[in-house]
Formats: C-alpha cells, sequence, structure tokens
C-alpha cells in the first residue's frame, strides 16, 4: 500500500526543485502560487480503470474552473515505459473521442522517460523524468493566455534540453531523486 499523501508531497516537491527551479515550464510557478493545481494518486487495477479515473478528472475539471490543471499519479502501475506510452496513447484517444480535442491537453511523465530516438542516459530526458508515471491535464484556454505573455514559445523545448545537458546526467538525477 502506498500513502497518497507523501506520493502528492513528492510530486509537489518534483514540481517546484525541477519543474519551477529549472524553469522546464514558464508558466507552472503562476499556476503553483495560486494554488490551481489538482492532484489524484490513483492505482490503475484492471486496464479500464485509468480511463474511468481519466474521465472523472475531466470532469472535475469541467465542473471547477477554479482548477487550472491536474496530475494523476501512478505510483504501483505502468513502472515500464513501454506500458505507460500505451496508457498515454489510449488516453489521447479517449480525450478526442469524447470531444474534448481542443479544450484540455495531455503532457507526460515517467520516471524512465525517453525520447524517441534517444540514449536513455541522455540528461536530456529528465524534462520529462518525473518521480511518479503521470498523466499531466491543462486547459488549452489557459494555455493559449499564457503563451500570449511569452515570447519564443517554440524554443522551450530546446533551451530545456540544453539546459539539462549542461547541467548533466548526474546533477538531473539527482534533483529529481531528491524528491523521496
Amino acid at each position: 500500500m502506498y500513502d497518497a499523501d507523501k506520493i502528492i508531497e513528492q510530486t509537489k516537491k518534483w514540481i517546484r526543485d525541477v519543474v519551477i527551479g529549472c524553469n522546464f515550464c514558464p508558466f507552472a510557478a503562476a499556476v503553483i502560487k495560486k494554488n490551481k493545481v489538482y492532484y489524484r494518486v490513483a492505482d490503475a487495477g484492471d486496464q479500464t480503470v485509468p480511463l474511468q479515473v481519466l474521465n472523472e478528472e475531466l470532469k472535475r475539471l469541467d465542473e471547477n474552473e477554479n482548477i487550472e490543471t491536474g496530475f494523476i499519479i501512478f505510483p504501483v502501475s505502468f513502472e515500464n515505459f513501454d506500458d505507460y506510452l500505451n496508457l498515454v496513447d489510449k488516453s489521447e484517444l479517449f480525450l478526442n473521442k469524447n470531444g474534448y480535442e481542443g479544450v484540455y491537453q495531455l503532457a507526460s511523465f515517467h520516471p524512465d522517460y525517453c525520447f524517441a530516438n534517444s540514449d536513455e542516459n541522455d540528461a536530456a530526458n529528465y524534462t520529462n523524468r518525473s518521480p511518479y508515471p503521470m498523466l499531466h491535464l491543462l486547459r488549452e484556454a489557459s494555455i493559449d493566455i499564457a503563451l500570449k505573455h511569452y515570447s519564443d514559445p517554440e524554443s522551450i523545448p530546446e533551451r530545456n534540453v540544453n539546459f539539462a545537458r549542461t547541467k548533466g546526467l548526474a546533477y538531473m538525477k539527482m534533483l529529481r531523486d531528491t524528491c523521496f
């Protein structure tokens, strides 16, 4: 069994220290500061449970405009990265099939995240390596507003990759691992 409160605290620390601390997402600090994030710890159970949880969290966002973004954290499921990628694909299909395309966007984070055609020991993978497998739900309208106040948003991924590679694998791994 796991301690959901502890997992949420570890996730919050990762967001503060890695996502905000490394400025991987220049929009995250304001949302965190305003306490507009919802965290849900879920056990995948059988194959239908993750999509049920996703549906519940989409409905939560639909019904509560004070929540800007949400994380669904799977501490004991999807340890295998390929299994996780299958979940991401199914979740994207679910969004599209249920009329959420253009309303919400899905971002993905995993402890073993590895970009396509990337070496698993590339420090750049730590831009998406989190303490636990998780799905991040974002409001498209909020993204659009945030992008209006940020010059050259297209450069964010490249800047993040350069930052992580400059800091190096050992540093990026240590930074994430201190969240536990």
